[in-house]
This record gives structure tokens, sequence and C-alpha cells, in this order.
């Protein structure tokens, strides 16, 4: 069994978890339960004609565009408008996912510059808990990738002379700096003073970061279980090329050398049997780590299983120069032609997504050839949480201010530097350093770092995120995987923001609703973004007189919203319960839209990620004892939930989240879910299809009328 899943937690098939747009799915209700067939029988019986019983063809007609807001063109090839219905012809539409609350999405633009979508994606993809002593595994990334994930991040480190891991599990890996110093003890392989603090470390940790529990807390561990990944899909088969590799010169190439002198081949030089290659994990915690070359492999495999839109892998270069050439061989010979092709030039516009259909895109720091000029650093972006706020607004030296010191060269040699063609990254100074009129350049900032731009420089920011790529990542703080509001930063036309896909919480829910059915990629609203490629326009340069931003660039309009909730059915209990008798589900619906404040720059940083007083939220009463509660037969109109006036509302960047709770004493326990972008929420008698806790596929539904009005 490969190193990689040996021991790791249990990873669900993520081809069924949601997170990344699962819900898009087309979903059918397969059985009724007696509420719900009741609920459905009464609305059937108060439109039917009183002697034949049955919709007549212009009642069905009125009924299906006034109250289901439905196109009848795209109801036709399925259901028989152009005659009577029956109770059988409304429960063949009732129960299908025409009556889903949440639409398909639109047929894609994919014409647009990358800069105009925004892009699902991953942080830290490969740890399956918390930042700190979590395991990483290989199959993180096959399930964020079935999930739909487009952006996904691989932090690369020196490795070992020994893959080996220690017998008791408890000693940590050895690490390597950023540094290639070969006296440091990151970079030996032997366990140095850094391994030994770092088992130090963990003896002290509390238990639910990984710490040693002590002896009078001895509890029956609980088993691990084993995952052994499915085999990959034949479609993600990458086919390697006989081109040497980009960096290397055919007198030191050991493909070149094999067709001259007869020596080992490439792939043989590279065989699993080398001594030293690259490893991923979080640096500096004790994470465990897994093998660059397995993450590869995975890559390969399930990187285009979902979708042939061009997938991003980020890269966050912690190796020696030596460790990042074997990083740029093992990327060739794995990925060979889904990589790439290194152009003449350099891009003078971004590509579109249409054209980089079953691409990889290497995303590494950008450095200069020869290192000659630009001031890209070595620094991540992590290292600029405190930096990013004092830079942000490009604002000129105050005198008297030490001018800054030179930049030192960049530690990403230039044969990997290069393979970043359109996702090249570059550390932010200001949104006037001169590499931010690069068309391939992208900014990574953590979320403080973004709400000080936005604070200082709101209209400048705006208008770089039509044209060029920016992401933005969860703050050091969130030790525990918690993730940020993504709303916010999209608001702000960031592309990526990154997320802990292992973590379930708002923010994987709104990540839900905005990218469902869409492969990851979802075209901005037309305020958001740059103009086409065409023959008239061949660059989309930015206007120098430009002057929007997230509060004037699209209608923002007031909304009225009414969720009259009637019944449920097939309800998941919450995780680790079992005892359906003592679960008393209720359903809160929460509204997720922008404020005043946000809008114009006027607000600190959201508390813990999240919108000050930017939700809106009504509950209906709980129902004792049942996964099959009927809240109108029971309480009447009082499970009518309204969302009145409610101002600022972008559909495309607002979100309804509903949740099913049960009502404890204390913290109520989330039993499912789901979340739908307003521009998609329909209206009229819809089930809304629900995932449970941890984002799988449930049978769970629920039984809604649904009023939705905008106005200016």
């Amino acid at each position: 069994m490969p190193a990689a899943v040996r021991g790791t937690p249990y990873l669900p098939d993520g081809a069924h978890q949601g997170g990344g747009g699962l819900s898009g799915a087309e979903q059918k209700i397969k059985t009724l339960s007696p509420g719900v067939a009741a609920h459905l029988q009464r609305i059937y019986s108060a439109h039917a004609d009183t002697v034949t019983k049955a919709w007549r063809q212009e009642d069905v007609s009125v009924w299906l565009r006034c109250c289901q807001g439905d196109d009848e063109a795209e109801l036709a090839q399925d259901f028989p408008l152009h005659q009577d219905w029956d109770y059988e012809s409304f429960f063949q539409y009732i129960t299908s996912s025409a009556a889903n609350s949440i639409a398909p999405p639109r047929s894609q633009d994919l014409s647009y510059p990358l800069s105009s979508y925004f892009i699902s994606s991953s942080h830290n993809t490969y740890l399956t808990g918390n930042q700190f002593s979590s395991e990483s595994s290989v199959d993180a990334y096959r399930n964020v990738l079935l999930r739909g994930c487009r952006c996904i991040e691989v932090d690369v480190w020196d490795g070992s002379d020994s893959e080996s891991e220690d017998d008791d599990g408890d000693a940590e890996s050895v690490t390597s700096s950023s540094s290639s110093s070969s006296d440091d003890a990151y970079g030996s392989g032997e366990e140095g003073t850094a391994s030994k603090l770092k088992r130090k470390a963990k003896s002290k940790l509390p238990s639910f970061l990984g710490g040693k529990k002590k002896s009078k807390d001895k509890k029956v561990p609980e088993p691990t279980t084993t995952t052994t990944p499915p085999p990959p899909p034949a479609a993600a088969a990458a086919t390697t090329t006989e081109a040497a590799p980009v960096g290397l010169s055919a007198d030191t190439n050991p493909l070149e050398r094999s067709k001259s002198d007869g020596s080992a081949s490439l792939f043989q030089t590279l065989s699993r049997k080398s001594t030293k290659e690259p490893r991923v994990l979080h640096g500096y915690t004790l994470t465990k780590d897994i093998t660059f070359r397995d993450v590869c492999e995975a890559i390969k495999d399930y990187g285009f299983a979902t979708t042939d839109l061009p997938l991003i892998v980020s890269l966050e270069v912690h190796c020696s120069a030596e460790q990042q050439e074997r990083m740029v061989d093992i990327m060739r010979q794995i990925w060979g032609d889904l990589l790439l092709p290194e152009p003449e030039e350099d891009a003078k516009y971004l590509p579109t997504p249409e054209e980089l259909r079953g691409k990889i895109l290497v995303k590494v720091k950008y450095a200069p050839p020869n290192n000659e000029g630009g001031s890209t650093g070595s620094t991540t972006p992590e290292e600029l949480d405190n930096t990013a706020a004092a830079a942000s607004g490009g604002l000129p030296e105050e005198a008297g201010q030490p001018k800054q010191r030179a930049k030192k060269p960049s530690k990403v040699i230039w044969s990997l530097s290069k393979m970043g063609i359109y996702t090249r990254g570059v550390s932010f100074k200001s949104l006037m350093q001169p590499e931010a009129n690069m068309p391939t350049h992208i900014f990574s900032l953590s979320e403080s770092g973004v709400m000080d731009v936005h604070k200082e420089s709101r209209s400048a920011l705006f208008e770089h995120n039509k044209h060029y790529l920016m992401r933005a990542y969860p703050s050091g703080m969130r030790i525990l995987s918690s993730n940020l509001d993504p709303a916010v930063f999209w608001r702000k036309g960031i592309q990526i923001v990154a997320l802990n896909w292992q973590n379930w919480d708002e923010g994987m829910m709104l990540n839900e609703g905005m990218f469902a059915g869409t492969g990851g990629y979802v075209l901005k609203p037309a305020g958001y973004r740059c103009a086409k490629l065409t023959d008239s326009n061949p660059s989309p340069s930015p206007s120098p007189s430009a002057s929007d931003t997230q509060a004037d660039a699209v209608q923002h309009y007031t909304m009225d919203l009414t969720i009259n909730v009637l019944a449920a059915q097939s309800l998941p209990l919450p995780p680790r319960d079992n005892n359906v008798d003592s679960f008393r589900p209720y359903l809160k619906v929460e509204l997720h839209v922008e404020e005043p404040g946000e809008r114009h720059g006027t607000d600190e940083l959201p508390q813990d990620g999240k919108e000050k007083g930017g939700e809106y939220k009504a509950k209906t009463k709980s129902v004792k004892g049942g996964c099959d509660p009927d809240w109108e037969g029971k309480f009447g109109a009082q499970t009518k939930l309204k969302f009145e006036n409610i101002p600022g509302v972008v559909p495309e960047l607002s979100f309804v989240r509903f949740l099913v709770l049960d009502d404890e004493i204390g913290r109520d326990s989330l039993a499912a879910w789901a979340c739908v972008r307003l521009d998609r929420l329909r209206e009229g008698y819809r089930f809304v299809h629900l995932l449970d806790a941890k984002g799988m596929e449930s049978d769970g539904a629920v039984l809604v009328k649904i009023s939705k009005k905008l106005r200016l």
C-alpha cells in the first residue's frame, strides 16, 4: 500500500460530496413521505377542475408561468404541455429536477480572459484536518478534484534521504526550510534539533491538535480507516513528450545523453528509487509529509475526471535549487502534454478558459531570467500578512523614511519559474508596483491584506481584478482550518478565493452555492469583468480613467423574499446521532448579501471573516421525533419566513442558505443544508435537496413555496 494513504483519516468519495458544485446535478424525488404527499395532493386539488378533477391545458400553462416562473419551451420536451394534466402528470413534474429549488447554470461563455471568472479554489489542499498537526494525504487531492476544485495548493519542501515513516507514528519526518543551507538541521537526513523540538512541542500540545493524552485520560483509540483510491479515470491519463525538459541543455539532459551514449533514460533517472525527492507538507508544523511525485500522479489521474476546464496548481516552493530541478523533471515527466507548451514570447494578455481546456497551469513565484530586474523576492504570501496594510495603497514614502533595501534575487530557479506561463506569482507591495501591469502576474493576499487594500484603494483594487488575477487565502491564525466568507472577496472581484475543503462551515457552503454545476468556473457579473478579445479589441488593457468599484459596477436591488416551509422528508441525522426519537428538526434560512459599509470600504475586517450584520435570518419552530417533519401541518401560517426590503442585493453575488438543525440544549447540531445563489433560486413550489452535515449526498428534501421580488 502506498505510504501516501497509510494511516490517514478516511476521506469520502468526492464524486458524491459537495463544496464545489455537486448540488448543480439533476436531482429527483424518488419516494414521498405521507406528509409531503398530502401537501402535493392539496396543491393539485386546488387547481383541478371540479368536474374532471384534472388540470385543463390552459390552467397548466398559467400555473407554470405565473406560479412557478418556468419557461414552457424548456419544459416542452419532457412534459405533456399541450394536454390536460391528471395527478400523474403533475406528480411527474413536481418530483423531477425541473422542480428543484436551484435552476441549472446558464450556458457558460468561456471566451473571456481568465481574469473574468471566479474559480473554485482550495487552500493547503494536502491537509485532512487542522493546520498544525493533521495528516497530509494524496487522497485529499483526489477528493477535492472529484468535487470540482480547479485551483489546488502544493507546499513543497526538500526531501530527506529516507522516505520511511517512524514506526511509532509519533515522531515527525524531518522537514527542510526554505533555505538551502547544508548545515540546517531541517536539511539533513538525520533527526536534528528541529525534529527534536517538534517531538517536544507535540508532547505539550492539547490532544485536539494532536498532542499525547496523559495516562489518566487514556481512552480506547478510534480505529484509523485506510482508504484505497479508486482506479483513476482513463480520460485523465497524460501523454509524456519526447521533448527535453525545459531548462536542461542537451549536455545536462539525461534523456539527450541516453540517445548519444546509452546511459539511463530520464525516467529511469527519476525513478522512485532516487535517494531524495521533494515532499509536500505544512512547514514548521507537526503535519506529516507526502511525496511530491505522488501528488503529481494524483493530479494527473484526477485533475480532469469531472471537467476539462483548466486546472491551476499553486506551488509554494521552499526547496533548494537542486530539489527545484527535481520538481521540474517530475512535473514534466508525469504531466507531459497536460502542461502548456513554452511560449516564444511573454503573453500580452490572459487567454480564455476555452483555449486552456485540458491543461494544467502552474502558478509559481516569478523569477526574471538571470534574476535581472523585478521585485519578486522570495517572500511567500503567508509572510505578507503583516506588511500588506502598509503598502496596500501604493502611497509614496514619507519624507525622512529610509529607503527600502534592494530585493534579494528570487530563490526560485528560472527553469521552475518559467513554467508559470499565465500564472506568475508576484509578492504584493502595492497596486502601483511595476509587476502590477504584467498581464500574467497574480498577487496572493491574506484576508486581512485584502481588506486593508480595499479600505485604502478600493477603486484601484476593483479595476486591477477586472484585468489581472488575484488570490485570497485564510489567515494563518485559523489553526483549526475555519474559513473566511468567500462572498466578501468575490464581491471585490477576486477570482481565486482559497478555502479549507476539509472543514464544513459557512465558507464551504457558499462555495457550493457559487459553483453548483459549473465545472468550477463562473463568469463574473458584467461590471466585474474586462472586455472580450476580438479583432477590434485585440488587447483589453485597463482604462486609465476607470473608476468603478463594487458599489457602482453593477445594479443593486432591494428584495422581498418569502419562503413558505411546508414539510420535509428523509432528513439525515446529525453526525454521531442515531436516535430518531430525540431528533427535533427545524429549518433556518439565512441570506448573505453585502452591507453598505463593505461596499464603500468603511468597514473594518469582518469578525471571523463574516460580514457584520450581513446575514438576515429566520427559522421555523422545531418538530419532535422524526425525519419527516410537517411544519405547516403542525404550525400553519407560522412557517412562512419573510425577508422584506433587503437592500444592496446583487443576485449573482448573494446567497440563500437552508440549514436543518436539531433543537438541543446548548448548541444546536447541523443535520443537513443547502446553499443557492440568489439568481438561481427558483420561485413557486420547489424541493430543496439537502446535503448532510459532511456535505455528502442525501435523500433529504424540504418542500417549500418561494416568492422573490427584486426592485430598483
